[in-house]
């Protein structure tokens, strides 16, 4: 099989895991709201993840796997499995040493921390927010299990296990979740992001014991690999956590703004990344080793391919998505939500959210394959350079849009911030690897925009019309309204795929074929 043959194929398996993950995923947002409304009390919860969230960000999440599979793939790539074993032992060693030390240490200071990250809290939603976060730091033990056995999978070219696993997880949470609110209410779901997270690693064991699983209980730091990457995990935790420090500066500044803030923005920030979870996040994930490999066997013309394919890939299908949100962002989210304590206002309040993160999807989809093109060519100061940047970038539009636009200037700072992250990391990606061909990349990037920007523009009259002709306090006819206009735009944007003849769309038709067809 060649290497963009095994690329496509990878990616459309982890496309159509994402696709089930996120429909999931929504359907427990959709259940939560349904239950409690958007308001403080799910503020609360919305709030609970973020330092469980962070705590695996910072010790596994991308960035151990960032660092950690461009090394063991080299050491597989040269038939040095072995060695690959040994360094993947010492790791995981070390790193559930750190995440209980971890949970140890935000366990006792979680008051003080959720003060820091929400301090317009009341008490009383600021105790809850506390109640739920020192449940879900449970979790990150589980997490971080999941976190290691996906990057020696991955390195191994094996994505069906830890796919598997966000399906899993979101079904843990609801199914949980559910059965336990009866009786504790919204801690109920916090205990079933636990029971979600455990099933996640459950599942990837068998696949880990296939692979020939060779665990060692030993702790080698002085080995080249796990040396290499000590150096490795430093910057690409401070770039990789980029994205969430800049939702740690919009939920600190949402916490001061009318109840149910935090729940619109969090609520808006997931819809965003629903396509870059179906489509940049499986693109990124499937090209990453590939492109490890061809920089340890030298092949560094491969490697700008693979690179300038993943790019165009994830223009060609998160434009339209962007496009299509903005056209139908409160059509959507009143389908989606506004039933049981989720009112219109709250309809109103994410939608305007979802808007101005639109603006930013395509940025932080490419954002996925560019850091990951930087950690395989084993430079992970630039990113991190970037990324702090970025950071800075976004707290001054921050402070700045929230108080002339409320929270949606919040969400339009995080995409502005995101664009600007893209922006800087494809022009040192340039300058160190050489042309990685900017005309074909700039040509697509237009013509994916005009097409996505006509299609918008039919999705929203379609939409308008019919909320003219049906009666939208039914289901049924919010249903039609978006399954219309979705479809209508799905068949405009095809149409002008092929007049415009842009060439990614057999990219995505071969990813499709690959994993459909009977092999």
């Amino acid at each position: 099989m060649s290497a963009k043959s095994g690329m496509l194929k990878a990616a459309g398996l982890i496309m159509v895991a994402m696709i089930i993950s996120r429909i999931l995923g929504y359907a427990r947002d959709m259940v939560i709201y349904s239950e409690f409304g958007q308001n403080r009390l799910t503020d609360a919860y919305n709030a609970a993840f973020s330092i469980p969230d962070f705590l695996y960000l910072l010790l596994v999440g991308g960035a151990l796997s960032s660092a950690f599979i461009p090394v063991f793939s080299s050491y597989l790539a040269n038939n040095r499995e072995e060695e690959a074993w040994e360094v993947a032992s010492t790791v995981f060693n070390i790193i559930i040493l750190l995440v209980l030390v971890g949970i140890i240490l935000g366990y006792i200071f979680t008051p003080q921390l959720i003060y820091l990250l929400v301090p317009g809290f009341s008490p009383e939603t600021a105790g809850l927010a506390v109640k739920l976060t020192r449940i879900m730091f449970i979790q990150v033990i589980f997490m971080a299990l999941s976190g290691m056995s996906m990057g020696v999978l991955n390195s191994h070219q094996h994505f069906f296990a830890p796919a598997m696993g966000s399906i899993l997880y979101n079904l843990g949470i609801i199914l949980v979740g559910l059965i336990l609110s009866r009786n504790y209410g919204i801690t109920g779901f916090s205990i079933g992001v636990v029971a979600g997270s455990i099933l996640n690693f459950v599942i990837q064991i068998p696949a880990l014991l296939k692979k020939g699983l060779h665990y060692k209980l030993s702790i080698n730091v002085y080995h080249p690999g796990v040396r290499r990457m000590a150096v490795l995990i430093l910057p690409i935790l401070i770039s990789l956590s980029v994205t969430q420090l800049n939702l740690f500066v919009t939920q600190n500044l949402a916490s001061n703004l009318f109840p149910g803030s935090v729940a619109a923005l969090k609520t808006a920030y997931r819809l965003m990344h629903l396509p870059i979870g179906i489509f940049a996040v499986a693109i990124a994930v499937a090209v990453f080793p590939s492109m490890s490999s061809f920089v340890a066997r030298g092949e560094m013309g491969q490697f700008r391919r693979s690179v300038s394919l993943g790019l165009r890939s994830i223009v060609f299908l998160n434009l339209p998505a962007a496009a299509g949100f903005i056209a139908l962002g409160e059509p959507l989210i009143r389908l989606l939500f506004e039933h049981g304590k989720f009112t219109p206002q709250a309809t109103q309040a994410t939608a305007h959210a979802l808007l101005f993160y639109s603006f930013g999807i395509f940025a932080y989809a490419s954002l996925h394959v560019l850091n990951r093109s930087f950690y395989a060519i084993q430079d992970t100061r630039t990113p991190m350079f970037v990324g702090l940047l970025s950071i800075t970038a976004n707290i001054f539009l921050s402070y700045t849009l929230v108080k002339v636009m409320n929270h949606v200037g919040l969400a339009l700072a995080y995409s502005l911030a995101g664009m600007f992250n893209m922006m800087l990391l494809v022009y040192f990606l340039r300058r160190k690897t050489g042309p990685m061909g900017g005309k074909l990349m700039m040509t697509s990037f237009v013509k994916s925009l005009v097409a996505s920007l006509v299609m918008g523009a039919v999705v929203f009259a379609t939409a308008e019309y019919t909320e003219q002709i049906v009666d939208l306090s039914f289901k049924w006819a919010q249903g039609l309204q978006v399954g219309l206009a979705v479809g209508v735009g799905i068949a405009v944007y095809t149409l002008l795929v092929i007049v415009l003849k842009i060439d990614e769309a057999r990219t995505v038709l071969e990813v499709a074929r690959k994993r459909f067809r009977r092999q």
